[in-house]
């Protein structure tokens, strides 16, 4: 051990990830692209910031926030998966882009703008089982 001490802190961790991406891109990787990325300026990014949350990072198809309370992370969700309802209207089933969307509260471990631990782990395992377009 170096001596050095990990920061850690309670959190509410929001996983979130596109619902079959991979047929998506083979689809249309260009439009795909240009859309999830309006999608996250327009509807994910205003959502999580207006409920005090932080987008850690994203990649590809998933995503990572960060949130002080889980009340907070549960309400950003919800305004997201509603957004994504709304916007998704009318579209035929193989065009919409869906989010599962995991959460979980635990202890996690900071890292430069990065988190880990069990607490993420499980948020990420989580989303998996969502619905798509469920939490």
């Amino acid at each position: 051990m170096t001596g050095e001490r990990v920061e850690r802190r309670l959190a509410a961790v929001l996983a979130g990830t596109v619902e079959d991406y991979g047929r998506l891109m083979r689809a249309d990787e260009e439009a795909v692209l240009i859309r999830l990325k309006t999608i996250r300026q327009t509807f994910v990014a205003p959502a999580i910031e207006s409920h005090r949350g932080r987008i850690v990072k994203t990649s590809g198809d998933t995503m990572l926030a960060e949130f002080a309370r889980p009340v907070d992370a549960a309400r950003s969700a919800v305004e997201v998966q509603r957004a994504m309802a709304a916007q998704n209207g009318g579209k035929a089933k193989e065009a919409k882009i869906e989010f599962r969307i995991g959460m979980h509260v635990g202890d996690i471990m900071i890292d430069e703008n990065d988190i880990f631990g069990d607490c993420v782990n499980i948020a990420v395992r989580l989303q998996g089982l969502a619905d798509p377009g469920g939490i």
